[in-house]
């Protein structure tokens, strides 16, 4: 799945948008939160947390926190956690201007996808306990 959520990257959608599609895809998270997806990208629009991470925290959130639907135990917060560790493992730091270097255009993209892909693969181990 991590090269779906990073061709939706390549084609037109921002970071955390192809996290949330891809969760939509998967049947993890409502088709709604696309649209809250959209300003998470570049940082927030600040260069802050990368979009991908925040995005991924949202799918956590909506599958493990508080009421959700599947009614799952709330652990959200253990794997969030859990997803920034794993994340800061891989790349260090989950600041998006960090991250991205000060690259923009393609080769901003092209770096970018390797953190798509690998928050798709650490928030797919984390929920892939399936949800009920």
């Amino acid at each position: 799945m991590k090269e779906k959520a990073v061709n939706y990257f390549k084609n037109g959608y921002s970071c955390s948008e192809s996290i949330i599609q891809t969760a939509v895809d998967e049947g993890l998270c409502s088709p709604d939160l696309l649209s809250c997806a959209t300003p998470f990208c570049a940082g927030m629009m600040s260069g802050c947390v990368c979009g991908s991470v925040a995005a991924s925290q949202m799918v956590i959130g909506y599958n493990y926190g508080r009421d959700n639907k599947f009614n799952n135990d709330m652990c959200a917060k253990e794997k969030a956690k859990k997803f920034v560790e794993r994340f800061k493992e891989r790349n260090k730091v989950t600041c998006c201007k960090v991250l991205r270097g000060g690259l923009e255009g393609p080769a901003r993209k092209e770096r970018c996808s390797k953190y798509v892909a690998d928050s798709w693969e650490i928030l797919e181990d984390l929920v892939k306990v399936k949800v009920k």
